[in-house]
């Protein structure tokens, strides 16, 4: 078996293009845009790939999945083409790129989202040359936003799960990230692909969806007493290593020999939190950097709490992203 080194990300490739305007419109009306709209890369691949790249400049890393012929496609390369370490051979291009149409209010601060799939819709196992991932790791997200991958399958239950055996039977660690989304699709399709999951890393929404345990009431309440046995019951669905789950207030975790760990946030300055949008992401690559580097779990849920702190000091997903040695010490600071 050939030897393997750094994270392979794959998946979700979307491009945000956000518009300021002062106050969304009702049916039928109109209201002007107030600035130039800006474009910034999105989805599982360019987040945590970016924050890899940034945390370990070093660490080969390579990324897979669908872009589109378009402008919004050479926009995505160019801006990952700025990191040495990110290999993008593995990336199809055809079609047109998913993107989010992000209406910004001015005042409220309120987003409102049109997304459009595109080329991610299509990204399938056909799109992945086993024989190219050299990683030691394969990182794939978002389940429930990978219309190909979501799709039943007679055999696994879905083509996501089928993929993450093939992973592991090519020798690769696995690694699942799941989307939040209102509604009931998480047991039928989150549940399969994490019987071939080594490393499962998800937040207090989306374990609460997938294992029926109890986390946060809808006045946003959270449970952190409930946190060990969700993460013991996503042990029992199938992940094998590690069992993570993060939110604003912490991160919780269950290790290999079935330890369980956790960290509380650490209390942020007033006005330091400039944008959220990245956290989750960067949680995910700092856990991920943490089991590529034979951290303990303590250890990697705490890079992974220092590494989203330095997302939320800028507001772009993996603007605020630093070496791994100035996040931790940015995070100490904060403490």
């Amino acid at each position: 078996m050939k030897e393997r080194t750094g994270i392979c990300v794959a998946g979700n490739m979307i491009v945000d293009i956000t518009y300021p305007v002062d106050v969304m419109p009702k049916s039928g009306q109109l209201v002007p845009i107030t600035g130039d709209p800006i474009r910034t890369t999105g989805g599982a691949v360019s987040n945590v790939i970016v924050d890899l790249a940034k945390l370990d400049p070093q660490l080969p890393l390579q990324a897979v999945g669908r872009i589109g012929t378009d402008a919004e496609g050479e926009f995505t390369k160019a801006y990952l083409r700025q990191f040495h370490n990110v290999d993008l051979s593995c990336v199809k291009e055809e079609g047109i790129t998913s993107f989010t149409l992000v209406m910004s209010e001015n005042v409220s601060r309120q987003r409102t989202f049109f997304t459009f799939g595109g080329a991610g819709d299509k990204f399938c196992e056909a799109d992945i040359d086993w024989d190219k991932i050299t990683a030691e790791i394969f990182h794939i997200g978002y389940i429930l936003l990978l219309k190909a991958l979501d799709e039943e399958d007679p055999e696994y239950g879905t083509k996501m799960a089928r993929l993450l055996k093939n992973a592991k039977e090519h020798g690769l660690k696995t690694s699942i990230d799941v989307v939040t989304e209102a509604g009931d699709r998480f047991k039928r399709l989150v549940s399969p692909a994490m019987r071939y999951t080594d490393y499962c890393i998800i937040n207090e929404e989306e374990a609460q969806a997938t294992t029926g345990v109890h986390l946060r009431d809808d006045d946003g309440t959270l449970h952190p007493e409930n946190m060990e046995a969700a993460l013991r019951k996503m042990k029992e669905m199938g992940v094998s290593t590690w069992a993570v789950i993060h939110c604003p207030e912490g991160g919780w975790g269950l290790d290999e020999n079935g330890k369980f760990t956790s960290e509380a946030s650490v209390k942020l300055p007033k006005g330091y939190i400039q944008g959220t949008v990245g956290a989750g992401d960067a949680f995910c690559a700092g856990v991920l950097l943490g089991a590529q580097k034979k951290l303990s779990l303590a250890e990697s849920i705490h890079l992974g709490a220092a590494a989203a702190c330095a997302s939320l000091r800028m507001p772009g997903a993996t603007e605020g992203m630093t070496t791994m040695v100035e996040t931790l010490a940015l995070h100490k600071s904060l403490e």
